[in-house]
């Protein structure tokens, strides 16, 4: 066993990062995952930071998967697919129509080639209704769902979220729903279509927000790095300007910080309760802020964390791949690749006890495994070599 998902087989035949993502989760859990692309790659390849030939945005997201290139706009690359296809139990796919009827894709061919297929469509507004068939991407998921009105220092800019979170969340979403499909399949022999949105994902990430308005009928503003519901909660610079998080949800942790860092705030009246600190906020991040600025912040998170005090540092990227409780995680791993040699990738961030996933395979460079996969599909040699040498219907 390679994880509980060994011996299914799924298709990505996807681009940039939700689809491919998705395909990956399932694959960390042992699933071969097989990535179709053209001939001139996912787009992902030609984007971003560079070494040796292999782009970090296709990097990323890719490991866990044998790499095949097919020519679907050419009825040979088709037919290859769809033997393919047949030997699969789920097909993630996110190329707009009509193009993903042209190139064999839809849902109805792919059950042409296997009756229970799981088909996962992933789209930026839905497959259907008004926004349907629009391009889209996870800012423009931003845009619609409310999140970057809700970004950013109250007295600045409204500014989106750098990390794409709109994408990993819909990756999380599509495995999800091949899990629950794959399940009750299991009982019913049927296959079924599945379709997730950008725009769906991230309502969905609102809920909080979308709870205050339909309960109270209040928009959410924007608090930079406070808290709308407690405080103190924000960022705040030891000595020698290194950065770290406090946050007091409780009044449990607020004492506790007080007691840290020999403060008697609980028994100002400006202090007592969370309503009253909200009303003063100002006041309680300075008093934080000059006592933080006293110490060094490794002096300062430890006597945090030794007073059960909600805190961290804000660490740059380098910081994190250091950070001890994410190697101790396994959540950094080092692979080798075909071409780049050991190279650390991101990990599986599930740990099933029993059957635990694994990263197996690095990313596929362009077509590693083309030859591979059609002799298993029982192309011969001379067939596979006609394949690649071009189109033979335009």
């Amino acid at each position: 066993m390679t994880g509980p998902l060994d011996g299914i087989r799924v298709l990505d035949v996807s681009t940039f990062l939700a689809g491919p993502y998705a395909a990956t989760l399932l694959g960390d859990f042992g699933a071969d995952v097989i990535k179709i692309e053209p001939p001139e790659g996912d787009e992902s390849r030609h984007l971003g930071p560079e070494r040796g030939g292999e782009r970090a945005p296709f990097v990323a997201v890719n490991r866990n998967k044998r790499g095949v290139v097919l020519d679907l706009e050419d009825a040979r690359g088709r037919a290859a697919a769809g033997r393919l296809i047949a030997t699969a139990d789920v097909l993630i796919t996110n190329v707009r129509e009509p193009a993903l009827s042209r190139l064999g894709l839809s849902y109805e061919q792919a059950r042409a080639h296997r009756d229970d297929i799981i088909w996962a469509g992933v789209t930026a507004f839905g497959p259907d209704g008004p926004y349907a068939g629009r391009p889209g991407i996870d800012f423009l998921a931003q845009g619609y769902a409310g999140l970057i009105a809700l970004n950013g220092d109250p007295a600045g800019p409204k500014v989106r979220m750098a990390v794409p979170l709109v994408d990993v969340m819909t990756s999380l979403l599509v495995a999800n729903g091949v899990l629950a499909a794959l399940h009750e399949r299991g009982a019913s022999g049927l296959g079924q279509r599945i379709d997730v949105s950008l725009l769906d994902a991230l309502v969905h990430a609102q809920s909080t927000g979308l709870a205050s308005l339909f309960l109270a009928d209040e928009t959410p503003p924007r608090t930079g790095n406070r808290s709308r519901y407690f405080a103190p909660s924000g960022i705040y610079a030891c000595a020698g300007g290194d950065l770290i998080c406090i946050t007091c949800p409780t009044e449990k942790f607020f004492r506790n910080l007080a007691r840290a860092l020999g403060a008697d705030w609980p028994s100002d009246p400006r202090f007592e309760t969370i309503a009253l600190r909200l009303e003063h906020q100002d006041e309680i991040d300075s008093e934080i802020a000059s006592r933080c600025a006293t110490y060094t912040r490794a002096d300062l998170l430890d006597k945090l964390v030794a007073a059960d005090v909600l805190a961290a540092p804000v660490n740059e990227l380098p910081d994190v791949v250091r950070d001890p409780q994410v190697r101790h995680n396994e959540m950094i791993v080092t692979i080798e690749h075909a071409t780049l040699g050991p190279l650390d990738v991101t990990g599986v961030p599930v740990k099933l006890a029993r059957t635990p996933g694994s990263v197996r395979r690095s990313p596929p460079v362009l077509g590693q495994h083309t030859t591979e996969v059609l002799a298993e599909l029982g192309y011969s040699a001379q067939e596979i070599e006609a394949m690649q040498g071009g189109r033979s219907d335009g």
